[in-house]
This record gives C-alpha cells, sequence and structure tokens, in this order.
C-alpha cells in the first residue's frame, strides 16, 4: 500500500511540474510501447508518452507516425498515394516487433519504440541512433538516426552546397532570396526528402511536415544525422531500393510524377525584366526569325500590368494586347505571364472587390485580412488552403486565356513581402482545419502553383498548361515547373544552378531550371556563351536578366557569342524528340531529365568529388561536364563505360580523369557507348515539324531507348494520342529494332534516318532487304563563321559516320548489321 501511495505521489509531482513548465525544455521520448492492434497494411497504438502509427504503403514504403497525442493525423497536400496491399508479417517477441515484407524487415524496440529498417539478410539499412531515438524539447521534435560507417547524404531539391551534404545541416523555410550566394540557406522550395547512401545499399526518407524544418546530416557532431520539425508529428516515409532510381520512382509515387508539358515549353525562352511597349516584344519575336535563332516562348514580367496588379494590362505599353499576342502566335510565338500573389487593396480594382465579397484572404486571428507590401503597394493575399480560394483564383484565368495564354509563372509566393518578416500568426484555412503561418508558409507556394494550374487547365479546355514557379513544397512537381530564383552573373553561380538543378532531380522535379546569363548582374560575353551551352542542357530552358542591365539576348554579346548560341539553341530543337520522351519517362516513372551521377554511378566515390560533382547526365545518355567560362581546359571524370566525344566521335574508355579542352564553343560533352538518340532537323519553332526522324545509334554496349510523341499541346495523349516505339540495339547479335509502335497518333515523320557512330559494319539488312551504309561526314553543329579579320575561328568538330535511309513506319523495322 505504502509504496502504490508513493506511486501516486511521484506521478502527480510529475504532472504538476510538466504543467507548469519545468521540464519542457527537455527531450521526452515516445515512450515504451504499451498497447497495439493491427490496421491495414500495419499497426497502430499508444506508447507511455503519445501515440504512434507503422503503415507499409508498398513492400518498399513504410510510413513512420508519433505524436505526443494518441489522436494521430491523416491529412497531406503532398502525399496522394494510398497504401497498397503488400505481403506483410508480422512477429512478436519479448524485446521487439518485426515486420517483413518481400523486400525490407523493420524491427521495432518496444522499450523506448525505436525503428531499424534491415534488409531481408539483416543488414541494417536506417536505424534510429540508441539512447536518442524520436524526442521532443515543448514542440519541437527530432528524429535522430545513427550514422552509418561511410555514410552520404543527397537531395534535398534547392540547396546549396554539394552533392554530398554529409557534414552539413539545412532548413526548410521558403524565403524570397534574392541575389543569393553560394552557401545561402533557406531559398525558395522546401522539398524535404533525402537520400542515404551506405555499404552498396540506399534508402530515402520523407519527412511529411510542413513547419519549419532541420535537416543534421552530422554536421557539428560524429554521432547521429536527425531530421527536426518547430511543431507538428513526426511523419515520415522511409523509402526502400535497390538504386537510387528505385528511390526516387518510391517518393513519386507517394507525391505525384510532372504532368506532361506542352511542347513549346522545352523550347527557348526568352525573358527579361521586362519587356514593354508591345513593340519592343513585336521587335523582338522579329529579330529571332531575322537571325535564324530558334524561340518559342516570350516571358513578360510585371511591366506588362497596370501598375503592378495582376489580371489587368497597362493599356499605355500595351493598348492591344489581344492583337499581340495573336499576330505573335501567326509568328510561331507563345506568351508567358507573370502572376504575383499580391492582391492591390483598391476598391474598383475587381480582383480586389471580389476577393472581399467572396472571403479569399489570409487573415489575422481576430478575422482582419493581412496586408502586406509588395509591387502594387498594399496588397492582401489569397489563402490557397482554402478550396474557395483556388476556384476564385482559377476562374480569374480566363480572362488570360481568352487571349490565347497558355503560360503561366508564378513569382513572389514564399510569400514575399517588403520587410521579409512574415506575421507567424496568420490564419490559414487548411481545408477546414485552421493552422498558422508556422504551418501554412511553406505550403504557400506550392498551394499557388496548384491554383494557377488547375485554373489554367480548366479555362484551355483541353490544352496543356505551361506552369513555373519560385515557391514549392514536396509534389509540387504535379503543378509545375520550378525554377532556382533570383541568381546572380557569375561563373560560381552558373555551376551552382546545375547542382541545384541536379539536387531537384532527385526529389522528384524532374522540369527545373535557371535563369540563362543570370538574372542580379551583367553576363559577359564568355560567361553567357558558356551559360548558353550549359543551358541548352537543362529541363527548362529559359534566359533571363533584371531591369537596367545590357541585353541578354542570344545576339546581343557579339558575332562569335551569336554564333555559340545559335548552335546550341538549334541543338536543343534538333534534341527534342530526346528530350520530349525523356519527359514522359518522368511522367510516368518520376525520373529526372538532368540526372546527377549518383543515379547511376551510386558508389563511384569520384562523383561527389569537388572536381566532378557537377557533372550529370542528360537523359540516361549524354554527359555533360559543366566548366567555368574563363577555363580553355578542364578535367573531366567519365565514369563506368565507354565514351564517344560528342563533336568528334572519339572513343574513350571509362573510370578516367582526363584533362580536354573546353573553348568557350565547346563545353565537354560526352555520348555513352550504345547510346540510342532519337532526333529531328532543326526548327524554328515547335509549331513547325521535321519531316525526317534522325536517329543516332553509339557503337558499343546493348541499350534500349523508348521514343515518345503526341500532338505535344493537347491530353488526347491520355486516350491513346500518342506515338510509343522501343528501339533496342544488340551488339551481339549485330542487330537494331525498331519495334512496332504503340498508341494511334502519326508522327509528321516521312522518312527514318539512322546515324550510326564508330560501326565497323559496311552493309546490313532493313527487314530482309540488303543496303549498303552511306558514309558521311557528320556533325551537331554548323561550322563558326569568320568574324575576326585576323584568324579563322575553330572548329566546332566533325566525324566519319555511317547511315541507312528508309521510309518512316510505325511498322516493325529489323536491321541486321553485316
Amino acid at each position: 500500500m505504502h509504496l502504490a501511495l508513493l506511486e501516486l505521489i511521484i506521478i502527480f509531482l510529475r504532472n504538476m511540474v510538466e504543467s507548469v513548465g519545468l521540464t519542457s525544455s527537455l527531450p521526452k521520448g515516445v515512450g515504451e510501447i504499451r498497447t497495439y492492434h493491427l490496421i491495414a497494411q500495419g499497426i497502430e497504438g499508444n506508447a507511455q508518452n503519445g501515440g504512434f502509427r507503422v503503415q507499409f504503403y508498398s513492400n518498399k514504403i513504410c510510413r513512420i507516425q508519433l505524436s505526443k497525442e494518441s489522436d494521430l493525423e491523416n491529412f497531406s497536400y503532398s502525399v496522394i498515394a494510398k497504401p497498397e496491399a503488400s505481403d506483410f508479417n508480422l512477429v512478436e517477441s519479448e524485446k521487439e516487433l518485426v515486420i517483413k515484407t518481400s523486400s525490407i524487415q523493420l524491427a521495432i524496440d518496444k522499450s523506448i519504440l525505436s525503428f531499424t529498417f534491415l534488409t531481408l539478410s539483416g543488414d541494417v539499412v536506417n536505424k534510429d541512433e540508441d539512447g536518442l531515438t524520436t524526442s521532443w524539447i515543448g514542440e519541437q521534435v527530432t528524429c535522430y538516426k545513427k550514422m552509418q560507417e561511410g555514410e552520404r547524404f543527397i537531395g534535398l531539391g534547392e540547396k546549396t552546397g554539394p552533392l554530398d551534404r554529409r557534414g552539413s545541416g539545412y532548413q526548410n523555410w521558403t524565403t524570397d532570396s534574392y541575389g543569393y550566394h553560394a552557401g545561402q540557406d533557406p531559398l525558395y522550395c522546401s522539398t524535404p526528402f533525402y537520400i542515404g547512401i551506405h555499404n552498396g545499399l540506399v534508402y530515402g526518407i520523407f519527412f511529411d511536415n510542413s513547419h519549419k524544418t532541420f535537416f543534421n546530416f552530422g554536421a557539428s557532431n560524429n554521432r547521429f544525422s536527425s531530421f527536426s520539425a518547430d511543431a507538428g508529428e513526426m511523419n515520415y516515409y522511409f523509402i526502400s531500393g535497390s538504386t537510387v532510381a528505385e528511390v526516387i520512382q518510391g517518393y513519386t509515387f507517394l507525391t505525384g510524377t510532372i504532368e506532361l508539358p506542352p511542347l513549346w515549353s522545352l523550347g527557348y525562352q526568352q525573358c527579361r525584366y521586362s519587356y514593354y511597349p508591345d513593340k519592343e516584344v513585336n521587335s523582338l519575336a522579329r529579330t529571332f526569325i531575322e537571325k535564324d535563332i530558334p524561340a518559342d516562348t516570350i516571358v513578360l514580367d510585371i511591366h506588362y500590368m497596370d501598375k503592378y496588379k495582376i489580371f489587368t494590362w497597362d493599356k499605355s505599353n500595351f493598348a492591344d494586347p489581344k492583337g499581340m499576342l495573336a499576330e505573335l502566335r501567326t509568328q510561331g510565338f507563345h506568351v508567358v505571364v507573370m502572376c504575383d500573389p499580391g492582391i492591390k487593396i483598391e476598391k474598383g480594382y475587381l480582383p480586389y472587390d471580389e476577393g472581399i465579397t467572396k472571403d479569399v484572404f489570409i487573415k489575422y486571428p481576430d478575422g482582419t485580412n493581412y496586408s502586406g507590401q509588395v509591387w502594387p503597394g498594399w496588397c492582401h493575399f489569397p489563402d490557397f488552403s482554402n478550396p474557395a480560394a483556388r476556384q476564385w483564383w482559377g476562374d480569374q484565368f480566363k480572362q488570360y486565356t481568352d487571349l490565347g495564354i497558355e503560360g503561366f509563372w508564378n513569382d513572389m509566393n514564399e510569400i514575399a513581402t517588403w520587410g521579409q518578416m512574415l506575421p507567424e500568426n496568420m490564419i490559414f484555412d487548411f481545408e477546414g482545419n485552421k493552422a498558422t503561418t508556422r504551418r501554412g508558409r511553406n505550403l504557400f507556394g506550392f498551394l499557388m502553383a496548384r491554383s494557377t494550374y488547375e485554373g489554367a487547365k480548366r479555362n484551355l479546355h483541353g490544352k496543356r498548361p505551361f506552369n513555373l514557379t519560385r515557391s514549392g513544397f514536396s509534389g509540387v512537381q504535379r503543378y509545375g515547373a520550378v525554377w532556382t530564383g533570383d541568381n546572380v552573373s557569375y561563373d560560381e553561380h552558373m555551376l551552382l544552378g546545375v547542382r541545384i538543378v541536379n539536387s531537384m532531380g532527385l526529389t522528384g522535379i524532374a522540369f527545373a531550371g535557371y535563369d540563362i546569363g543570370g538574372f542580379v548582374g551583367e553576363a559577359s560575353t564568355k560567361l553567357f556563351a558558356r551559360w548558353i551551352a550549359i543551358g541548352t542542357f537543362s529541363p527548362f530552358f529559359r534566359g533571363h536578366t533584371m531591369i537596367n542591365t545590357r541585353d541578354h539576348e542570344p545576339w546581343s554579346f557579339g558575332e562569335e557569342v551569336e554564333q555559340i548560341a545559335r548552335n546550341f539553341i538549334k541543338l536543343r530543337y534538333k534534341l527534342l524528340p530526346y528530350i520530349y520522351s525523356l519527359f514522359h519517362e518522368a511522367s510516368i516513372a518520376g525520373m529526372p531529365i538532368q540526372r546527377s551521377l549518383a543515379i547511376n554511378y551510386t558508389h563511384d566515390p569520384k562523383i561527389y568529388d569537388h572536381q566532378f560533382h557537377n557533372q550529370y547526365l542528360f537523359g540516361p545518355n549524354i554527359l555533360i561536364a559543366p566548366v567555368e567560362s574563363t577555363k580553355e581546359i578542364t578535367k573531366v571524370y567519365l565514369p563506368d563505360g565507354d565514351w564517344y566525344c560528342f563533336y568528334t566521335g572519339i572513343p574513350y574508355p571509362g573510370n578516367q580523369e582526363l584533362f580536354v579542352e573546353c573553348p568557350i564553343h565547346r563545353l565537354p560533352i560526352f555520348v555513352k557507348a550504345g547510346s540510342i538518340l532519337p532526333t529531328q532537323l532543326a526548327l524554328s519553332n515547335t509549331s513547325q515539324k521535321s519531316h525526317i526522324s534522325i536517329t543516332h545509334i553509339y557503337f558499343g554496349g546493348e541499350s534500349t531507348f523508348v521514343h515518345y510523341e503526341d500532338d505535344g499541346e493537347t491530353y488526347r495523349h491520355e486516350t491513346g494520342g500518342y506515338f510509343k516505339r522501343k528501339i533496342s540495339y544488340n551488339p551481339a547479335e549485330n542487330k537494331i529494332l525498331f519495334e512496332q509502335a504503340e498508341g494511334n497518333f502519326n508522327p509528321f515523320y516521312k522518312d527514318l534516318k539512322i546515324v550510326l557512330h564508330s560501326f565497323p559494319h559496311t552493309s546490313a539488312t532493313v527487314n530482309n532487304k540488303n543496303v549498303l551504309l552511306e558514309q558521311e561526314m557528320h556533325s551537331f553543329f554548323s561550322p563558326l563563321e569568320k568574324y575576326d579579320p585576323f584568324s579563322d575561328p575553330e572548329s566546332m568538330g566533325e566525324e566519319n559516320v555511317k547511315s541507312i535511309n528508309v521510309e518512316f513506319t510505325t511498322n516493325q523495322i529489323e536491321i541486321l548489321l553485316l
């Protein structure tokens, strides 16, 4: 009796201490498991200090959910997947619960509720750090993980720093980061997902919590990695995979893949802050045509608006926007318009009046609409977490789509306001479950992009919109492309942009890019030339610069740079069948277009070396080695396999470092042996159609590629309106096979040309008919013209190739090389 009474007194005193906050600043874990029960694909229960849930979304994906409360949330803007049936098996012993699927096993320590993920053979993939596990300090929750020997960490999306993030720490808090430096954090976009790599194993962790989050990969300690949030639940998904690609596919299974964008959005886009009046816009379009430089898009920054007010036109500078847009369309140009979220507080301004009437703006706790100052002046901001506000915002886009506008650029959506001190007590609707800025800020840009995309799609009546956003959260890839914001015109920033886009690809954002030439400052002649060459191999391909800077169009830097820009932009258009096929793959499987070498060469330590961590694959076949504009020679690392110089066809063995010349007109580019590259003729814009399909095949290893095309503008591909053909090369059988095409879309090609690089063969059969291989000199580029009277231009390089010319058909084509 005395012992029981003493225990009651201790419990009473503990509760009293906690009630006055004396222990709230000390770490507190969930404690031992008290009860649990089975749920669909998992277990749920109560521990000493809260509730928990473990649920498998597939054989390879497990959700871990811990809370100080017994009731667990089941809401997410990011995750669209539902748990799928898996071969779930639970075994309980005195000390632990073990859950096993056909892919992984999870051991749960019942005494402290810690989690260890293992391979089926018992190797540790990821485990909680003993003695720390998951704990709260006040509202802040942190999960501590044991760092494995030699473990690397990649991902987190739009982050500065190196490819391997070990030894660094980061936070996610969407921030307007004008002119950010090479080590700045946070930036505009928050994607709390990373990939761990060690001992031949890989895994991913997605922390689905939209409060301010922190990731520590061994910064200032040698014991643990961790991820934490200022408030909310510990709610994360463990993703298993045998490769980095499988982990990315698991993450995009959860958060979604990109929608297939309109083809025109993959061409060159020209922007500046700002093109106005309309005469300048028309002159810009004519100059692209006169100078034979391909382009598809002109982007209008905020000066098209009346005093920077969204959904208006400045009638003094754009007296007839409908007429201007119609004239641009006849020349093959689309227009993308800037969209800022701030609605100016001005009676008589229709969006403001409607917004007040429909009650769609973010509020303070007392019900007053929040006001922040930005370009138009004092503004209210739509609460995009309110379905009514999303509907209202989307409806506004009818006035744009009625003019023929199909592209939209969401900016300033972190939320950016003058003063950069967004109040944290603002109230967001959260689908009826009210929350403050602390939970809503990271989601604002994501939900704005969603609202714009859904509204544009609704108003375009079957045509695909192009949607671009500066800010976002995990899952933003479902609603649009993301660019890296206000970058700066210098070499380090050019290379930083490459790494950021590589990292964004690792976090599901396949359609991403940077401002070519840099937004802040002015590019030098050489810097612009180098940047546009690298940008040719970026998913999003746009030149941009800010107000009061020199011209940054491709012809603005002299004759030599104009020729270089023309060559590389034309190369982009030649490669569009290859690029569009990669976008189709991204829409199906989540694979990025611009691929960090960590995807294909995960366990090769050389790719993490800072000498080479900017290198990437453009699709599966083209290796890009970005290099500063000031260098004439650079060191390149060729990973495993055999490679060919893109300019000359000279072969190189892999697993080697080599010095290569990199004059300003020749970015180091290599093609993997066995590669298959569907291409076309260079066109002025995507409204033109190539009459010939040109497929380049490089001698070497066995390979396949899926060539995909559709009309590039509607959703008819969702009901069979597409062309999809598997092309394979089998060197053991000396066979190239173009399989019977799937789908009912007929491309515009009349002829098919197969270009064979470094093949020793002299003849072939095409569907059992003998043909001779034609020899010719090939280059992807036009020779540079003589612009300097004192010296001859350097060669772009060429190679001797062999080719086969046949009629294009959707039927099977079998080629046997003799």
